[in-house]
């Protein structure tokens, strides 16, 4: 049969859990600062500040190209839908007009990612190296 403990065992007991916490929050932080070091990437990884921030730009503009082009279809697909299925003449019209700015915008952005990539390195420096 146990015993229950008195109540200076109890707050020994507490005193016990309060310091084993501590130092558990104590470890995990000496862990985490520790650990910090190899989530850091070296300065001189980069070749430029330039250069970095052209390779993210250009991980940008193919993301945005993906999804555009992802949203392209979908609503192109919807108005073709409308425009075929549709009795209404007023939103065959409207379907054609949307299919147009569709095609149209995605073109766009297309062409921008043509300018990025063939036309802007003839002007590195600032002068034509054609």
């Amino acid at each position: 049969m146990k015993q229950h403990p008195s109540v200076p065992e109890k707050q020994m007991q507490k005193k016990e859990k309060s310091i084993t916490r501590l130092w558990e929050k104590l470890y995990a932080g000496f862990i985490a600062v520790s650990l910090s070091g190899f989530l850091i990437a070296p300065a001189y990884a980069a070749d430029t500040i330039w250069s970095k921030a052209s390779e993210i730009m250009k991980d940008i503009y193919t993301q945005v190209l993906a999804i555009s082009t992802i949203a392209a279809v979908v609503t192109a697909s919807i108005a073709l839908l409308l425009m075929n299925f549709s009795k209404n003449e007023r939103n065959v019209t409207e379907s054609r007009a949307w299919l147009k700015r569709i095609i149209i915008t995605w073109a766009i952005l297309n062409s921008l990612g043509f300018i990025m990539a063939y036309v802007t390195p003839f002007f590195s420096g600032g002068q034509y190296t054609a």
